[in-house]
């Protein structure tokens, strides 16, 4: 076994499938310093664009649906802060992952190793050098293939019959960097956008835990990722909804 390693997570407020996550984790690892909260928004939205966003890409049932289940989520007492006061981990909301005073916050932590779970901002240079053992990134898909936003609906708009979770160290572009980590899972007929991403949350959690486990014992592989031979894809529209739904999947 080799030396346990500062562990800081950057992660985004949903209670909905994260608290099991991390729930996993740091269940298997002793070896987190924090996990850092931010806004579940993209490039400077705000909430009511965010859920507008989402109206109008899903329509009003899948809305209603989310907001339902986010709140009871929420009057449950679910969230990664909950989970990280459970195991005495730091848990802490921040605004925006790439400022310099909380770069500085990171190095007065003895940050080692950066884990990026679900963080919609875009990693800088400065942030992604800061750790010594670098920055991991995990993706729900099989890299470099699906690439971009919301790979587990594009994966079941387009009829695969697999999908995955890869795990990488990042470098400045986006999904791209050095793949350590990949698990590949059958995706069933009838399960639906919700149950996937449950069951890709959980593949992930225990990929993590491995590929942690090899950083420590410096076994860990590292395979430069073919951009030219993957696929990118973005924030759906509602044609693309529609092709998602004759497929026979629903959101919930």
């Amino acid at each position: 076994m080799g030396a346990a390693i500062n562990v800081v997570y950057l992660t985004t407020d949903d209670p909905l499938y994260l608290p099991a996550f991390f729930e996993r984790v740091l269940s298997a690892r002793a070896d987190t310093a924090a996990a850092f909260v931010v806004p579940p928004l993209y490039k400077n939205q705000s909430a009511r664009a965010a859920a507008w966003r989402y109206f109008r890409t899903f329509g009003a049932m899948a809305s209603v649906s989310l907001a339902a289940r986010t709140a009871r989520a929420k009057l449950r007492g679910r969230s990664i802060a909950r989970v990280c006061e459970r195991h005495g981990v730091l848990c802490e909301r921040i605004p925006d992952v790439n400022d310099p005073s909380f770069l500085d916050r990171l190095r007065g932590l003895g940050t080692e190793l950066i884990v990026s779970v679900s963080c919609p901002q875009i990693f800088r240079k400065p942030l992604i050098e800061l750790a010594p053992r670098g920055c991991l990134n995990i993706h729900g898909a099989i890299l470099p293939r699906y690439r971009g936003v919301m790979p587990s609906f594009w994966m079941l708009a387009n009829g695969e019959k697999q999908a995955g979770v890869s795990i990488f160290f990042v470098n400045e572009d986006i999904d791209a960097g050095e793949l350590c980590g990949q698990r590949v899972f059958e995706i069933s007929e009838d399960e639906t956008l919700d149950a996937f991403l449950r069951r890709s949350k959980t593949v992930a959690a225990e990929l993590l835990v491995e590929v942690l486990g090899e950083i420590e014992t410096g076994s860990v592989s590292q395979t430069p990722l073919d951009l030219s031979k993957g696929s990118y894809y973005s924030w759906p529209g509602r044609e693309d909804v529609r092709r998602f739904r004759a497929a026979g999947r629903r959101v919930f």
